[in-house]
């Protein structure tokens, strides 16, 4: 869907994976989409080491959990956004977009 929307895309399979992914290319991410439930580091732990690398880094979280679940689970760490699983082309660009805008 990213590829479809014009996004460059840069891939991980797990938590670990992401922040070394995120570590060799944070000069060139925009916007970090994580899977709230990934193998060996999951989404709530991925998001503060993420921050360790980068304090203004965006991240969305995915799940199939509801919005106010994943919301109040991370209340105060800086959210760029939230998608529910599962979501189609339209809801992402929407979301993307609409954090995109408000980059410096």
């Amino acid at each position: 869907m990213l590829k479809r929307l014009g996004f460059d895309v840069v891939t991980a399979a797990d938590g670990y994976e992401a922040l070394e992914v995120f570590r060799q290319n944070r000069d060139r991410i925009k916007v970090v989409l994580l899977d709230l439930t990934m193998p060996r580091l999951d989404g709530a732990e991925t998001l503060p080491e993420s921050r360790r690398l980068d304090p203004s880094v965006r991240v969305v979280i995915a799940s199939g959990y509801t919005e106010v679940d994943v919301t109040s689970r991370f209340a105060g760490q800086g959210l760029a956004g939230f998608i529910q699983k599962p979501f189609d082309l339209v809801q992402l660009e929407a979301l993307l977009r609409s954090i995109l805008a408000t980059q410096d």
